[in-house]
């Protein structure tokens, strides 16, 4: 999956988790229209990093000789692209890393509690976000709003840190279950352990293009990275995506959708002549 697409789905992922928009989220975690629309950002982001495997990617653009240092490191690690990068391990790497930047604050009499750690994770984040969104036309404008971003939840909203580890978390597995669906797949939950397919079953058409060879797994309703299907489901993750922003803008000013919403469905009251 496109690193366009990626970002895209970690973005609908977090509004559909957190969202009080009607009807098309799931109130799993809601949260005020701050913590959605910050978190969003995040989660855009964090749907790019299981591709710091891969000297092409986002991130591995993301600083001048330093990220694709860093991508390639993450690639010998991971044993190559779409390995462990891409495996359970993965996430729970990437979610206690996420816990653990929470813990690191600056505390000040007078000022009370930074959250520091947070908003580093959430500038280096949203960066990689807007850019991936092509928001931002060139990696100084990413950094300087993703900056920005991040010192705002430092300085005006640290109670909002609670979020971001699960924030990272939702962005990760959204890109894992993107790559799902397209043909190349994931090397399965039990890596570095690859169980391939026995022979007897290779030739079997539907057996064949969701266990593949290799050993990884796919559900490849999208077809290959960067098709037409993937375009066109990445178009609708942004519609829907746009709406989550429309509403959670709509909150942020003082109007209440669902309020409106049951006063049509109320009808006008009144004694009639």
């Amino acid at each position: 999956m496109m690193g366009v697409t990626h970002a895209t789905s970690g973005a609908a992922a977090w509004i559909a988790i957190t969202s009080t928009m009607p009807v098309i989220t799931s109130g799993a975690y809601p949260l005020d229209p701050v913590g959605v629309l910050a978190g969003t950002a995040v989660c855009a982001g964090a749907a790019l990093l299981p591709d710091a495997d891969h000297h092409s990617a986002t991130i591995a653009r993301s600083v001048p000789l330093m990220g694709r240092l860093a991508a390639g490191t993450v690639g010998i690690f991971a044993g190559g692209h779409r390995q462990g990068a891409h495996s359970a391990i993965a996430i729970a790497v990437v979610a206690a890393a996420a816990w653990a930047l929470t813990l690191v604050t600056l505390q000040t009499a007078q000022f009370g509690t930074f959250a520091v750690g947070a908003g580093i994770g959430t500038a280096a984040l949203t960066a990689f976000g807007l850019k991936a969104r092509r928001y931002a036309r060139s990696w100084p404008v990413a950094w300087v709003l993703g900056v920005l971003l991040g010192a705002f939840i430092v300085v005006f909203a640290p109670d909002q840190v609670g979020w971001f580890p699960l924030a990272v978390t939702v962005g990760f597995v959204a890109h894992l279950a993107g790559d799902f669906l397209t043909t190349g797949g994931l090397p399965g939950l039990l890596w570095p352990w690859v169980l391939r397919p026995p022979e007897q079953l290779r030739p079997v058409p539907a057996i064949n293009r969701i266990w593949l060879p290799n050993g990884f797994v796919a559900l490849p309703v999208l077809g290959d990275t960067g098709s037409y299907r993937e375009a066109l489901f990445g178009t609708l993750l942004a519609l829907y995506c746009f709406a989550g922003f429309a509403h959670e803008g709509l909150v942020l000013a003082g109007v209440d959708l669902m309020a409106l919403m049951a006063t049509d469905a109320a009808g006008p009251t009144g004694d009639t002549p």
